[in-house]
């Protein structure tokens, strides 16, 4: 008998003396994250001239498409105009106005390939300038919620839907800096018409890089120095662990520090894959009482259901504000 109590106090010590580096616990870090809930400003060059739709050019002597024709779409990145680069839409204008309507070649991205497509502007008949029949951007600006934090890698994940416009998965940021956003205001959602935060960026705190823009939100890493110690700490859940009834969104409303509140998921849909995996209701009165429900600038705000982190907040429903859509948030890690 004797001899069995030491074995099972020599047990006892190995178990306690296992380093903190041993492989069980190095699992469960990795699955380990700050929740967000702080709102973030970011505004994003595409690297070029990214064109989000084609329309017609309206000359003296009838209607063209230059673009449509010449085989661009939207969702292409124009490079450069005749080999000379360009990165914004000024810079556009003129290298087609410097054409005097004769024949240039673009340099287009495209998916991750870039290819040399000849176009001919056409001399719009009301300003008089050469277009091509393109609507584009160079930036992508707004404001959002930061989900998570990745608490080894300061990996972090927000916004939780598409920032990059109608038919477009993908963006090339080269102005990578992502700041604290400070909310000012609200206007408040009704009946028909989304609410938004009203903010201002904090431009002198960057406290993030931003890598990459998808279907699912904008990713990066927080920068080592920012202040974690008001952040929770939780275990990210599947989506089949979620159940209908209450759960918590974090969101900045006001300021810049997260409040939580509480909601009720009505649906859960593990195969959706529009990101709408969750149907949810805003309860909380505080909440109502301040923004009407979900409004924009929301969208990232992650959910969280018996203490673990299960997604997003995405969509506001129009036609009731206090109820909208969230994503679940296996597919927003791994990014």
């Amino acid at each position: 008998m004797r001899k069995l109590k030491f074995y099972i106090t020599a047990l006892l010590l190995l178990f306690c003396l296992i380093p903190a580096g041993a492989p069980v616990r190095a699992d469960a870090a990795a699955n380990c994250y700050y929740v967000g809930g702080m709102t973030v400003g970011f505004s994003l060059s595409a690297g070029g001239a990214e064109i989000i739709g084609l329309n017609a050019v309206t000359a003296e002597d009838g209607t063209y498409h230059p673009a449509e024709d010449a085989g661009i779409r939207a969702g292409d990145c124009i490079l450069a105009v005749d080999g000379i680069r360009v990165k914004t839409i000024s810079e556009l204008n003129s290298a087609l106005e410097r054409s005097g309507g004769n024949s240039v070649t673009l340099t287009i991205k495209r998916g991750g390939e870039t290819a040399e497509v000849p176009v001919t502007p056409v001399k719009e008949k009301k300003s008089g300038n050469y277009k091509i029949g393109v609507l584009i951007r160079d930036t992508l600006s707004g404001i959002g919620t930061v989900t998570y934090i990745d608490k080894q890698t300061l990996r972090f994940g927000s916004l939780g839907h598409d920032v990059c416009g109608e038919g477009i998965n993908t963006l090339e940021i080269t102005d990578k800096r992502v700041f604290l956003c400070s909310i000012i205001g609200v206007n408040k959602g009704i009946r028909g018409r989304a609410g938004e935060l009203r903010g201002l960026f904090m431009n002198d705190k960057a406290i993030a890089k931003a890598d990459a823009v998808c279907k699912t939100g904008l990713y990066g890493t927080f920068e080592k120095n920012y202040d974690f110690s008001r952040c929770e700490s939780v275990l990210a859940a599947p989506v089949s662990e979620a159940t209908i009834g209450k759960a918590y969104i974090y969101s900045t409303i006001n300021g810049v520090c997260p409040q939580k509140y509480e909601i009720s998921i009505a649906k859960v849909d593990a195969d959706n894959r529009e990101n709408k995996n969750f149907v949810i209701k805003v309860t909380d009165s505080r909440l109502l009482e301040e923004t009407g429900g979900i409004v924009q600038g929301m969208s990232g705000s992650p959910i969280l259901q018996n203490g673990k982190l299960i997604g997003a907040v995405t969509h506001v429903f129009l036609n009731d504000p206090a109820r909208g859509y969230g994503i679940a948030i296996e597919n927003m890690l791994g990014k």
